[in-house]
């Protein structure tokens, strides 16, 4: 049942700013789960069998699931209001609702709502070289370009999958003639056009930014993806390394009305120069960047440079207490120990049955990441380590210089 705007506001009051969110766990209908995302292994198919195995987390989303026969709110994010799993409000109408008084005027007056949500994925296998189209052929249809960014948590890699490398665009030296080609015998035969891109060994700790119109087939780690609000794609590889085949219907997604069967469509969507840039490392890797530290805590910038999203990571070591300000709203996800946010019990999760809630997963209003958030490491060992995720702008993420 909707919640009236004084009651959101009570919540979001009685959390001192900070909501706690649950777990919005997302299966898809393809390649293998790499039982990373700490769900408990007997609950890997506890949604609709026909959508496949649990693979993706979805972080403070507003965005809907674009799977065929995924339920109404699928992939998006519930507040945690009371302890029971039954009470839980739809995020998104907090957002709605509250507005600028959760996520700060400058974004409602640029995008009108909260625009970005962030995600791990975990798949035991590489995914498909595919694209999310360029921000001018999702315009032609109506839809909302995925620019994102990727970084690789150590403490939800334990092991790396069966290959844990990315491909990014295409070789310099390769023609958009030659992708033609093998993309037109995409249902006669496997096209192979991996061997006309390029691969990057992935380094756990670091990330990599890719806006929308890079073809990319991302290796078989479990990854941490803050991204725009969209779940918009088109397949490029028929035959995976996994052996899954894909047919024609996900190469010609998200066309324009009367070119659903047009290969110059297909290749519009993507934008040619970006994927076939010589220097690809030096514009798009991420390296972390030291943002602001006190006495026995850090923050870091792990995404950044781009116009529309970034990320931080925050270590807070064994015993300590340090009050952090951000100066926007942001989602969060603790994924290594235990202690305190505001003040909201915080702790990593060791193993999660399906519909359980927890308390590794918060949403920062505005006014209290700029008043600041208390946090405190209640570990006599471990390190507190926090994701966060925010909106490019108004976040004062460093740019990178090309």
């Amino acid at each position: 049942m909707s919640k009236s705007y004084t009651e959101l506001t009570e919540i979001l009051v009685k959390g001192d700013g900070i909501l706690n969110l649950a777990p919005t766990w997302v299966p898809r209908p393809f390649n293998r789960p790499g039982n990373r995302l700490r769900l408990h292994p007997d609950d890997t198919y506890a949604m609709v069998m026909k959508l496949g195995a649990i693979v993706e987390l979805w972080f403070s989303s507003v965005t809907r699931v674009e799977t065929e026969g995924a339920t109404k709110h699928e992939g998006m994010s519930f507040v945690n209001v009371d302890g029971d799993p039954g009470h839980t409000v739809l995020f998104d109408e907090f957002v709605k609702e509250l507005g600028p008084e959760l996520y700060g005027r400058s974004l409602h007056e640029k995008y009108g709502t909260w625009p970005m949500y962030s995600k791990f994925y975990d798949y035991n296998e590489p995914l498909f070289h595919h694209v999310h189209h360029t921000p001018e052929a999702c315009a032609k249809v109506g839809v909302i370009p995925k620019h994102e960014h990727y970084f690789f948590p150590k403490q939800y890699n334990n092991h790396l999958g069966t290959r844990p490398t990315t491909f990014f665009g295409f070789d310099p030296s390769v023609t958009r003639e030659e992708v033609m080609e093998r993309l037109a015998g995409h249902e006669e035969r496997n096209t192979k056009i991996l061997e006309l891109s390029r691969a990057f060994q992935v380094e756990l700790g670091t990330g990599w930014y890719t806006p929308a119109g890079v073809v990319h087939a991302p290796g078989s780690l479990c990854t941490y993806e803050p991204q725009w609000n969209s779940d918009v794609m088109a397949l490029w590889e028929n035959v995976v390394g996994s052996g899954e085949i894909f047919g024609r219907d996900w190469l010609y997604g998200y066309l324009p009305e009367g070119r659903e069967d047009d290969l110059d469509a297909v290749m519009d969507a993507i934008d040619w120069g970006m994927n076939t840039i010589p220097n690809y490392r030096e514009t798009y890797f991420r390296p972390n960047v030291a943002e602001q530290s006190g006495d026995g805590w850090a923050q870091k910038w792990i995404c950044y440079g781009n116009e529309y999203v970034a990320a931080k990571e925050l270590t807070v070591e064994p015993g300590v207490t340090a009050e952090v300000s951000d100066v926007t709203a942001y989602g969060c996800l603790v994924v290594q120990g235990r202690g305190k946010i505001g003040s909201f019990t915080a702790e990593s999760p060791t193993l999660i049955r399906y519909g359980q809630l927890t308390a590794d997963e918060f949403y920062v209003s505005y006014d209290r990441a700029n008043e600041g958030v208390t946090v405190v490491n209640e570990s006599p060992v471990e390190p507190l380590v926090i994701l966060k995720h925010f909106a490019a702008y108004g976040s004062g993420a460093p740019e990178k210089q090309i």
